[in-house]
């Protein structure tokens, strides 16, 4: 299986490898849309995310009028620095709040993750028919797996693989601009602020990441 996820990862990429010593980037405020598949096929989520990263917050909405049948509807409003997180049911206007356990997430490259190549999306060698990325990896202790993050030059982020011992997913970015349209939100809604952290069970590991599994 390992060896078919990675001739996906590769298809249709010229890469280089490159001996110099790069330092992770951070992706800036971001608007986009973003889906998320397992490697079996099925469309977990997909929706709009609006993204701080100064202040390290991440709203993800699943667009339920989709038509990409996805499994997951949600609605997360991500405190990374505050170590809290929100599922919100603006209907009904109720939500839970949680501790939050694993701050990685498909929108920034962690700190300790590793330099592995650049390559080009399409061609190379047609002027506008190619799109450069450099390829970001690192491991998971804590689920067993690893990483590989492809960002433009600019440190947006394309698309995001994580491999683990039960499952595999690809995050997938689009139509990103590089602002906060609506800052209202990445804050809390007023029916969430007064809400208690709900008991985490023991065991449990409260993460993005962890919404899709």
């Amino acid at each position: 299986m390992y060896a078919a996820l990675t001739l996906f990862f590769f298809m249709c990429l010229t890469t280089s490898t490159h001996a110099d010593h790069h330092q992770p980037c951070h992706a800036p405020n971001m608007t986009g849309f973003m889906s998320v598949m397992s490697m079996k096929g099925e469309m977990k989520a997909y929706g709009a995310f609006t993204y701080d990263s100064m202040g390290k917050k991440l709203r993800f909405r699943s667009n339920e009028s989709s038509a990409t049948n996805a499994s997951h509807s949600m609605d997360l409003l991500m405190f990374f620095e505050e170590g809290i997180f929100y599922e919100i049911e603006s209907k009904n206007q109720s939500c839970v709040k949680k501790k939050l356990h694993c701050s990685m997430h498909p929108l920034d490259i962690p700190d300790d993750a590793t330099f592995s190549t650049k390559e080009h999306s399409g061609s190379a060698a047609i002027e506008g028919e190619g799109l450069q990325l450099d390829v970001w990896t690192g491991s998971m202790p804590d689920k067993k797996g690893h990483y590989s993050m492809s960002v433009t030059k600019g440190c947006l982020p394309v698309f995001t693989f994580y491999f683990t011992e039960s499952t595999s997913f690809l995050f997938r970015t689009m139509e990103i601009e590089n602002e906060i349209k609506d800052p209202d939100l990445l804050a809390a809604p007023s029916f969430c602020v007064e809400q208690p952290v709900e008991d985490t069970p023991e065991g449990t590991v409260n993460g993005f990441l962890n919404e899709f599994v």
